[in-house]
């Protein structure tokens, strides 16, 4: 990794408190649990919170267990995002850091 890229794998356990409402029979990691990994990773790479999220997609689902891996890269002025699993994208968009 360089000074303009950060990357690290997560996995969210079936355990989460966020999971039992979303969705019942059937859970999926909430979009929000995943921005806040997003936010947690910013913080430490760059010692930053976000201050906005301008754009934001999520494209396919994580499921409890599976591992997915986050990657940052700085531009001028924002901070994109992806999510993965493997080489699927779940999620990704650019965060304005505060």
């Amino acid at each position: 990794m360089s000074d303009a890229t950060w990357r690290e794998t997560f996995t969210i356990g079936a355990d989460h408190p966020a999971l039992p409402g979303h969705f019942p029979g059937r859970p999926i990691v909430p979009g929000v649990v995943l921005l806040d990994r997003v936010a947690a990773a910013l913080q430490r790479w760059r010692g930053q919170t976000i201050g906005g999220l301008p754009q934001v997609k999520f494209l396919a689902p994580l499921l409890p267990g599976e591992t997915a891996e986050l990657h940052l890269e700085a531009t001028p002025t924002r901070v994109r995002f992806r999510i993965l699993r493997g080489a699927e994208p779940l999620a990704g968009g650019e965060i304005e850091p505060a």
